[in-house]
């Protein structure tokens, strides 16, 4: 297993964590958005930290990034927001399971078209086939 493939694995099993944490967090304080408040605040500082010891010196950089490349921030926030709300009601695994069948969609599209400069990496038959494999193994789970 190469070590990025270690790191995306560590990252996966951070999310469904980082769901029930937070949600145990809104439901404790009494709000989901406050909750969300405190995790980015806790986030925002542990990566000013990381940048400050390892990062390059390069935000002067993001000036002149293309705007749209932005917005993944609003996708982070509605990702936790929603999550840390839906969790409760839903269930932890309920609501990472249809994150992860909304990931791999999205994930093959990016991909495939080699969106906001991704390398491009065809959809081929075998490819869809691994895809709808993982999405049957989603559905199964939600059918127990």
């Amino acid at each position: 297993m190469t070590n990025y493939a270690l790191i995306m694995l560590v990252a996966g099993i951070g999310i469904p964590v980082l769901a029930a944490m937070n949600a145990g967090l809104g439901q404790l304080i009494g709000s989901p958005m406050a909750a969300g408040v405190v995790l980015f605040a806790v986030a925002f500082s542990a990566a000013v930290l990381v940048y400050v010891l390892i990062g390059p010196r390069s935000l002067s950089l993001v000036a002149g990034a293309p705007k749209h490349l932005l917005l993944a921030g609003l996708l982070v926030a509605f990702y936790v927001l929603s999550i840390t709300h839906v969790a409760p009601h839903f269930g932890i695994g309920n609501a990472v399971f249809f994150v992860l069948l909304g990931q791999l969609f999205s994930a093959a599209a990016i991909d495939h078209f080699g969106l906001f400069g991704a390398q491009i990496s065809p959809l081929t038959l075998t490819r869809a086939a691994g895809v709808s494999v993982m999405a049957l193994g989603v559905w199964i789970t939600q059918m127990a």
